[in-house]
């Protein structure tokens, strides 16, 4: 279970999302406006991620055999490495996600069901290419609890593969809040260092998935 927790934490460092609650933030400096817009995003965002977890394991249920014995194997860990050290050279070579970002917020001028919507493919996107999102849930799968209990655990898998993104959309809203605190102040030096920040995230995921890699073999 410790594992699964490790990768649903790897996998909400999501940079695409935190970006578009940036612009969102930008977009409508209103505080309730914000606030309704981005928790609309969000929830649309956890229920693609909830939707493509629940497939998944239901995938993984059906073979549990082999994904215990993928799990078990050495080449899972020299698999995880390698991802780990391929996020360090895209990393490397940089790239600006604002043209995407720009390309999601437009649709973002008001609370609705595109919003919900756009929020769900991102996150049905955003997790179907992300490997932490998968080796979490292999995990999961091989955790000995009951198929309903798998299920219901799957909703707190979705929660925390989210909560640094929801967490930044409460600081995001505080910031608005609260335009003079120290909060703001912090995360305005952050918005005026994005490209530094996209590479920290891209080196910390790279990070834990190496030290993830490296202890599933020792």
């Amino acid at each position: 279970m410790l594992h699964a927790v490790s990768f649903a934490l790897a996998d909400s460092v999501n940079v695409l999302l935190i970006g578009v609650l940036f612009a969102i933030a930008v977009m409508h400096p209103k505080p309730r406006r914000y606030a309704t817009i981005a928790a609309v995003l969000v929830a649309g965002d956890w229920c693609g991620v909830f939707l493509l977890s629940l497939v998944t394991l239901l995938l993984f249920n059906g073979i549990e055999d082999a994904v215990q014995a993928a799990l078990a194997s050495p080449i899972f860990g020299l698999v995880l490495i390698a991802i780990g050290l391929l996020s360090i050279f895209l990393t490397l070579r940089g790239g600006d996600p604002a043209p995407m970002i720009n390309r999601l917020a437009r649709p973002l001028r008001r609370a609705s069901l595109g919003t919900f919507l756009s929020g769900m493919v991102l996150g049905l996107v955003q997790s179907a290419t992300s490997a932490p999102f998968f080796a979490g849930l292999a995990y999961l799968s091989t955790v000995e609890i009951s198929a309903a209990g798998k299920y219901l655990t799957v909703f707190l898998y979705a929660s925390l593969a989210l909560s640094l993104p929801a967490l930044s959309a409460l600081a995001l809203g505080i910031v608005l809040r609260k335009p003079e605190s120290g909060l703001a102040v912090f995360i305005d030096g952050l918005r005026h260092r994005k490209e530094q920040m996209v590479a920290l995230a891209g080196y910390v995921v790279a990070a834990m998935l190496i030290v993830l890699g490296l202890l599933s073999i020792f």
